[in-house]
């Protein structure tokens, strides 16, 4: 018996740090078991990875490669991955008027501060990316925790709206 791998995309504005912490974890077998596929995007995508998200992957030990901030027209196509979960991650991709996913991915809001915006020493900096790091790892975790498969739509939105509130 195969067991399904999910495909989550991961939606920012800038697609540059919460986002792209998020696919990384996702690809994290380590995490997920190998059960899920991270994928990130921005409605107004910065055009390159914040280098303090690159660092802090880096010292967790997580790969970089194939990370870049992209568009979110990329996955609304009919060649892109068909996605099942969406996940907003910023209270302003949240808000915006996002374009038509195929297949009706089930989508859910998982709003963090950015830590991009942090401004201070780079200790502070290295915090800001640390602390989104780990309530992303956490939220991850749970949700690759759920029975999936054995959840009723009604559940799975309480389920996801429940990690998204950690």
């Amino acid at each position: 018996m195969t067991t399904k791998i999910y495909k989550l995309l991961f939606l920012c504005t800038g697609n540059s740090a919460r986002s792209i912490l998020g696919e990384a974890i996702a690809n994290d077998p380590a995490v997920t078991q190998g059960r899920l596929r991270g994928y990130s995007a921005g409605s107004f995508p910065k055009g390159q990875v914040n280098p303090w998200s690159l660092d802090l992957l880096e010292r967790v030990g997580l790969p970089t490669q194939g990370l870049r901030s992209k568009s979110w027209d990329e996955f609304a196509g009919p060649d892109a991955p068909q996605v099942d979960f969406i996940f907003t991650v910023c209270d302003q991709a949240a808000g915006e008027q996002c374009p038509y996913w195929p297949g009706h991915p089930v989508s859910a809001h998982w709003g963090l501060p950015d830590p991009a915006a942090v401004e201070g020493s780079d200790e502070d900096k290295r915090r800001a990316f640390k602390d989104t790091y780990l309530a992303l790892r956490r939220r991850i975790e749970l949700f690759a925790s759920l029975p999936l498969e054995k959840l009723d739509a009604m559940a799975l939105r309480q389920q996801l709206d429940e990690i998204g509130r950690r």
